[in-house]
């Protein structure tokens, strides 16, 4: 599903209690709470990026606070100092503009590649960012330009840079689209395990406003009667959390009785 992919890669930065704080709200779907909290701090580059990646994440799995996050990102282009930091910016922008396509918004495409391009070219190699860069990089060629081959290859630097720099949660969403692509190879196996790795890191980070859409994604590769099973707990906790994801209502809708 194209619609998986977040902003942002970490969970909660050793003891710090305001970044504690922030994973909680962010993990349940609170994101404008979240953000909240980094108002006071948001003149310095890393709170304003972090709280336009927040806001970013709310549009892509609501639909819903396009120019707040517009905004934000603005604000955070306006104060980032160093490549690392402009690059880091412009890797959200492009983002949200995929996010924005995507979605079905409004086609943002050119602006989405021409964003992470930018931000690749201002990242340094090594930097901490490469690895949510690639990842993202991937969603344009599986999703806006149809190249699952580039895709693959994407996914699997990202997935590498994640494992190097500690990224758990980067990796649910890495073996969660190489496991996108094996299924529709209809390579089963290898689609479960990757799925259920993508699963399984999520619940272990309590992450739970991804863990429907992993468990919807795991039944797509499970036979019966394993797969209701899961969709039943993915549509428990989709209603738990709002609808939200909002774009998952329709893998978790069951088709309509045949007309007979």
């Amino acid at each position: 599903m194209a619609h998986s992919a977040m902003s942002g890669s970490g969970t909660i930065s050793g003891d710090d209690p305001l970044q504690t704080a922030i994973w909680r709200l962010r993990s349940r779907g609170c994101w404008s709470e979240a953000a909240a909290l980094l108002d006071a701090h948001s003149t310095a580059p890393d709170p304003a990026l972090q709280r336009a990646a927040l806001l970013v994440e709310r549009c892509l799995f609501t639909g819903i606070g396009w120019p707040e996050a517009d905004k934000a990102l603005r604000e955070a282009e306006a104060v980032a100092r160093s490549d690392d930091e402009r690059g880091a910016a412009a890797c959200e922008r492009g983002h949200l503009a995929y996010a924005s396509t995507v979605l079905g918004v409004r086609d943002r495409a050119d602006e989405a590649r021409a964003a992470l391009g930018r931000a690749a070219a201002l990242l340094d190699p090594t930097a901490r960012g490469r690895a949510l860069l690639d990842f993202r990089r991937g969603l344009i060629a599986e999703h806006l330009s149809e190249s699952p081959q580039s895709a693959r290859a994407a996914y699997r630097r990202a997935h590498a840079a994640a494992t190097a720099h500690g990224e758990t949660l980067l990796l649910s969403f890495t073996w969660r689209h190489l496991a996108g692509l094996a299924l529709r190879e209809g390579e089963l196996a290898e689609a479960r395990h990757g799925f259920g790795e993508s699963l399984r890191i999520r619940e272990e980070l309590g992450y739970l406003v991804g863990t429907a859409p992993a468990l919807a994604a795991l039944a797509e590769a499970e036979p019966e009667p394993e797969a209701t099973r899961l969709r039943a707990e993915a549509a428990r906790l989709f209603r738990l959390l709002g609808g939200v994801p909002t774009w998952l209502a329709h893998q978790l809708t069951p088709p309509p009785a045949p007309v007979v």
